[in-house]
């Protein structure tokens, strides 16, 4: 078991260079305020939007945001900032943050939550500006708002994690993980034609052509791997600079990392 958790990069003990609550420029009160910032802000925008929809006379518009990928998405980007605060937090304060007493499993699912939060808001802002944005600006100001929040300040929120942080790489094993959410997103949008009568997307609707459909798909399967290994490049190339070139190795609480421990971490990694 202890070898499969190392290949998913949640090896025990977990984190024990606190990367995943620390950053290489941000103190760590300062990087989880950070955090609970941009918690704050996504859920805002969720609720006001549903507030939003209701007021004037849609509040069909909420209950079928949970078809969207884009929505889902957005609730995922929230409940992660939340938790990532949470556990930067508790670092900050007692040099060993809550994740680290997590179970193996749920610290497992943390370094997943983390991988799909650096690549699939880029996804859904790629597919939004690229496919499905018609090229005229919104007529209204809540409408530019609320997509810009949605499918651009996501991306924004994504970046800060890659660049800002000490995160290592996502593991190559992570990728079968995000096939397999795009895999069970498909099928709950056609779950959601089956049951309320719309596709969330309308290149989705198989009437349109199934080679058309099958592009799409498959063009979009293919996006999320290349925004998978650039994602995960970059993040090698952030700690490449910052830590081997800089020398920058992280703003820790109170006291940093013992240094053998860090460069066996590094060494394994190659980047010694």
């Amino acid at each position: 078991m202890s070898r499969i958790l190392a290949i998913l990069g949640a090896s025990q003990p977990f984190d024990p260079a606190h990367r995943y609550t620390t950053s290489w420029i941000l103190p760590p009160f300062l990087l989880a305020a950070c955090r609970i910032i941009f918690a704050l802000y996504t859920f805002t925008t969720i609720f006001f939007i549903f507030a939003w929809d209701g007021a004037n006379g849609r509040p069909e518009q909420s209950r079928h945001s949970f078809s969207f990928f884009t929505d889902l998405g957005y609730w995922g980007l929230a409940f992660y900032f939340l938790f990532a605060a949470v556990h930067t937090f508790s670092y900050a304060r007692t040099e060993k943050s809550w994740l680290q007493k997590w179970p193996a499993a749920l610290q497992l699912a943390h370094t997943i939550f983390y991988t799909t939060v650096v690549t699939f808001p880029i996804l859904v802002t790629a597919v939004f500006w690229v496919i499905l944005y018609n090229g005229i600006w919104f007529p209204t100001e809540f409408q530019a708002w609320s997509n810009t929040s949605e499918h651009a300040l996501n991306t924004i929120f994504a970046a800060f994690e890659i660049f800002l942080t000490r995160t290592s790489p996502p593991p190559p094993a992570h990728l079968p993980f995000l096939v397999i959410l795009l895999a069970l997103y498909l099928a709950l949008a056609y779950l959601t034609h089956a049951t309320a009568g719309f596709y969330p997307y309308s290149f989705l609707d198989p009437d349109r052509g199934s080679g058309r459909l099958a592009g799409y798909i498959l063009g979009i399967l293919a996006a999320a791997c290349v925004i998978f290994g650039i994602v995960s490049g970059v993040i090698w190339i952030r700690r490449w600079i910052t830590e081997s070139k800089l020398g920058m190795h992280g703003k820790f609480a109170k006291h940093p990392v013992a240094r053998d421990e860090e460069m066996m971490e590094m060494a394994s990694e190659g980047m010694k």
